[in-house]
């Protein structure tokens, strides 16, 4: 496929200047999740010889219709050229400087349990920039113990070393005993974004950005959407027409 160079256009369609990477203060939650997705589809494209883009063939690899793909996209200025699309190479690079991913970010993982290892040893941090630099246990037979290319740490060390290495991203993969004052602890040590697989809410100072991820809940979510399927598997086809759930 031809590659054909991107530029910004304006409302009357006339090019106009790239604006420059910088995150945008008024970018709303949900389109910054999606420009993850985005670019996670950006990234197969690249990896499959695709230059350009149509916002119907990337809306599509990402789930999403086209119009809510451009949307999000005009938040970071526009990105496509009418008749081209957009320029896969261009478009990636514009989502990872607004995402900050162009700049290595130190992260460290307390609690390494199965799910703090499997954190640990995955491979695909390193491409969005992304790298675990600490590992940390309260668990003597865990203390000393290598996963991966690092060393699990003592609890005990934790402001030390997040100070040493200079991160400010962390990981709770612990019970939820534990998980507020290990929270208050990576604070203190100048963690401003927590990542918090602790079944529990932690209370953070207004400058923190918590992202809580419960398992258990997405799973009881897909239950229920189960246990309705299956419910509506023993309606009648008349039954199901008239709760719109058969064109």
């Amino acid at each position: 496929m031809t590659q054909h160079r991107s530029a910004d256009i304006d409302r009357a369609g006339k090019p106009v200047a790239m604006r420059p990477g910088i995150p945008e203060k008024n970018v709303p939650e949900a389109t910054v999740g999606r420009l993850a997705v985005y670019l996670r589809a950006l990234a197969a494209l690249r990896e499959h010889g695709v230059s350009t883009v149509s916002s119907e063939e990337l809306a599509s690899a990402a789930g999403v219709n086209s119009a809510m793909l451009r949307k999000d996209l005009s938040h970071l200025g526009s990105y496509g050229t009418r008749g081209v699309g957009y320029d896969v190479e261009s478009l990636t690079s514009h989502i990872a400087r607004t995402l900050g991913l162009t700049d290595e970010h130190a992260v460290a993982v307390v609690g390494v349990g199965n799910l703090g290892r499997a954190l640990a040893g995955y491979a695909g941090f390193g491409a969005r920039g992304i790298r675990v630099a600490a590992l940390f246990d309260a668990d003597p037979r865990q203390i000393g113990e290598q996963v991966g290319d690092l060393v699990v740490q003592s609890v005990d060390d934790l402001e030390f070393i997040v100070a040493q290495l200079t991160i400010n991203i962390a990981v709770i993969t612990t019970p939820a005993g534990p998980a507020q004052e290990v929270c208050d602890r990576l604070v203190a040590a100048g963690v401003t974004s927590i990542l918090n697989f602790a079944p529990c809410i932690l209370n953070v100072p207004a400058h923190v950005d918590v992202r809580k991820v419960d398992l258990a809940a997405e799973l009881q979510i897909l239950s229920f959407h189960e246990h309705r399927k299956g419910g509506l598997m023993a309606l009648s086809p008349s039954a199901a027409l008239g709760l719109g759930m058969v064109q």
